[in-house]
């Protein structure tokens, strides 16, 4: 039987020094806040020439592990979730521009997180926390009239709840749904007197928080959300 053909792919210079580099990251070599060496001693140590180096660093950055400043040496950076999830914030806003079904995907799946950050803090909630939750919503209620501002307190409020968690990958996937979010929340820009009922509820939902109450916080957010679900269109 004859053997299937198995090609080989030559790669470009360029992907090889990238192997190279990202694997000075990983096992330390390079650590967060250094500097990545000279273009001249890349050179020199792979044996390539610059436009290999150059498109191997700028992948780095495209990839969030370098940033490039004009006319300083690239530096290693700290990577967050946070920082993870900036790096696909345009291909998941392009991707939500694109399909209804996947800015209901999304809707749901907020739903989903936030009930289980809403019984996360209602077993965690100090009274610092519950303060700062309360200040917040004076903020908000003190911003009516102003859409930008209110907006903003409002994704403030639902963020500060998942960092009851301490789980800084839940604060950063909060954050990066309700960015998303944004994008589509054209309904809020067009007061209606809805925003009243967003206060009423945030206070609810913290008044339950206070409580320790999980059901009612849970069944507290589960209300706000599907309410609020079709403030989101397109």
């Amino acid at each position: 039987m004859t053997q299937p053909i198995e090609q080989i792919v030559r790669r470009k210079l360029s992907d090889e020094v990238f192997d190279r580099l990202e694997r000075m990251i990983t096992v330390k070599e390079l650590q967060p806040g250094d500097e990545m060496p000279s273009e001249r001693v890349l050179m020199e140590r792979f044996g390539v020439g610059r436009p290999a180096i150059r498109e191997a660093m700028q992948s780095l950055a495209n990839k969030g592990l370098v940033s490039i400043s004009h006319g300083e040496r690239a530096k290693v950076l700290q990577l967050t979730a946070k920082s993870i999830f900036r790096q696909v914030d345009l291909t998941a806003k392009i991707m939500l521009s694109q399909s209804s079904d996947s800015l209901e995907h999304l809707k749901s799946a907020r739903i989903f997180f936030e009930r289980g950050m809403a019984r996360e803090a209602a077993q965690r909630a100090s009274v610092a926390d519950i303060a700062d939750l309360k200040a917040i919503i004076q903020r908000q209620r003190n911003s009516l009239g102003d859409a930008e501002r209110f907006i903003s307190t409002d994704m403030e409020f639902h963020t500060r709840i998942a960092q009851i968690s301490g789980n800084p990958i839940f604060v950063a996937v909060s954050e990066a749904m309700l960015a998303w979010l944004k994008e589509y929340h054209t309904e809020m820009l067009i007061w209606t007197g809805k925003e009243n009922f967003t206060l009423v509820e945030h206070e609810e939902i913290v008044h339950r928080l206070e409580a320790n109450d999980v059901d009612g916080s849970e069944t507290a957010i589960l209300k706000h959300l599907e309410r609020s679900r079709a403030l989101y269109g397109k």
